[in-house]
């Protein structure tokens, strides 16, 4: 009885906690170790780190230009389609869906499951079966609320936002105290440099990254955003700068409490933190960081399902996927589709491995992604955006991601060559299927297909223009 669309129902406030909700999740207690191994000693971890955080700065507000001056949602995949064509967007869309995002959503799935089982079973280790099993319950309860309500999931994401924050200031709170009271002796000699190994650094970078990672995660629902001119460009720069303050504040703590060895022979930074500097919380900061790792799926599911939804409506992707639930107004077929591949990830996937796997291709695109943003403002100078950038910030960025992505394949050639294949592999995918035209059979099984899905899903064609 009413236009089913997509409404605009995420406020500033709300906007703000995907981000916070998005980037504070696993990452900052588990990539502390994969920084540490790579960066060779603890001063060289914190270079990295805030690195990191400044490198993510200049991606966020390359992006919030972006999201100004394109209208459409879809994020990564919306923005290279736009500026660079629809060839390296295809090939996003197809290494996004068959490696980046399920290998993301199973690293914070595990991490999820190791947090929240910690407790029950320490002093051991949780059974890896049981982890597993918990991963995959935190990740269908996900993917059913997003399916459920877009108004439900936002405010879970708000509230967790509080909680991740929580997590963060009771690391952080025990760790400046011991540091205040002197225990400093963790941080002689910081700068080791007969530990550094520079063939390493971009593998901690990518440790890094993936840790702030999450800063773009407005611009994928750019259509559902109040005011997207002001609040993309303001939540991006308070959302960024509270997460590198709360990081670089963890990691001192962690290192205040935690000698080297202490950090790389932990399966879970977090729990051995709070082992060793505050053991009244033992089994409550596990809970809080789980319920992080909670949030951070429920952001990446939310936005995934929006990258599938626009390639779906530009024509790239199949349909049904730009169908929204009648009565719910969720873009259901999208939700759904991942839980097949995150659930094998989930099932044979090992942390670190996962995490260089998916590194590589999501920095080669999101560095063509920013590269477009110069290729736009050199098309279309006539265009005035509502938030625009010095031009040496998208510059450095690009060049800075694509060095990387580089160097890469010198400190993990096996995962990386893995990674390259598969983003490789969309070529024929593209002329064979998207660009050829099906034959008249074809086509009529194929919207047979679609047909008795929409019926089944109760979804249908999205009615009124949002962008």
């Amino acid at each position: 009885e009413e236009p089913v669309f997509l409404r605009k129902k995420i406020t500033l406030l709300r906007a703000f906690s995907l981000l916070i909700g998005s980037m504070v999740g696993s990452g900052i207690f588990i990539s502390p170790k994969g920084v540490l191994k790579n960066s060779g000693s603890v001063g060289f971890s914190l270079v990295v780190w805030f690195a990191c955080g400044l490198l993510s700065m200049f991606g966020a507000l390359s992006y919030a230009e972006l999201g100004t001056r394109i209208t459409k949602s879809g994020g990564h995949y919306i923005y290279i389609l736009e500026t660079l064509g629809p060839l390296p967007s295809f090939l996003f869309l197809w290494a996004e869906f068959f490696a980046i995002r399920p290998a993301n959503s199973a690293v914070v799935s595990l991490a999820f499951g190791r947090y929240l089982l910690e407790p029950f079973f320490a002093p051991c280790a949780a059974p890896l079966p049981a982890v597993k099993l918990m991963s995959l319950l935190g990740y269908y309860t996900v993917l059913t609320l997003n399916s459920w309500s877009v108004t439900w999931s936002a405010r879970v994401q708000t509230a967790l936002s509080v909680v991740k924050l929580l997590a963060l200031g009771l690391i952080i709170v025990p760790g400046m105290m011991l540091l205040a009271q002197g225990h400093t002796e963790n941080f002689q000699d910081a700068f080791d440099r007969q530990s550094l190994v520079l063939d390493k650094l971009p593998l901690a970078f990518y440790a890094g990254m993936f840790a702030y990672s999450g800063w773009f995660q407005t611009c994928f629902v750019r259509e559902e955003l109040i005011r997207p001119e002001r609040n993309i460009p303001l939540a991006v720069i308070v959302s960024v700068i509270t997460v590198i303050v709360g990081y670089m504040l963890t990691n001192i703590s962690y290192y205040t409490v935690l000698g080297t060895q202490d950090v790389l022979a932990s399966p879970a930074v977090a729990v051995s933190f709070v082992q060793r500097a505050f053991k009244s919380l033992i089994s409550v900061v596990p809970v809080l960081v789980a319920l992080s790792c909670f949030g951070t799926m429920n952001g990446g599911i939310f936005t995934f399902s929006r990258t599938l939804f626009v390639a779906s409506r530009e024509g790239q992707w199949p349909p049904l996927f730009s169908m929204i639930h009648i009565r719910r107004h969720t873009p259901l077929p999208a939700v759904m589709l991942m839980f097949p591949l995150v659930t094998a990830m989930v099932c044979i996937g090992d942390i670190y491995h996962l995490l260089n796997f998916f590194s590589f291709s999501r920095w080669l695109f999101i560095g063509l992604a920013t590269l477009g943003l110069i290729v736009h403002r050199y098309r279309h100078p006539e265009l005035q955006s509502p938030f625009k950038v010095p031009l040496f910030i998208p510059v450095s960025f690009t060049i800075i991601c694509l060095f990387t992505v580089g160097m890469s394949f010198y400190s993990d050639p096996v995962n990386i060559s893995i990674g390259c294949t598969m983003v490789l592999s969309g070529f024929p995918v593209y002329y064979l299927v998207v660009r050829r035209q099906m034959s008249d059979r074809c086509q009529s099984l194929f919207y047979y297909l679609t047909h008795k899905l929409q019926l089944l899903l109760e979804v249908v064609q999205q009615e009124i223009k949002t962008y």
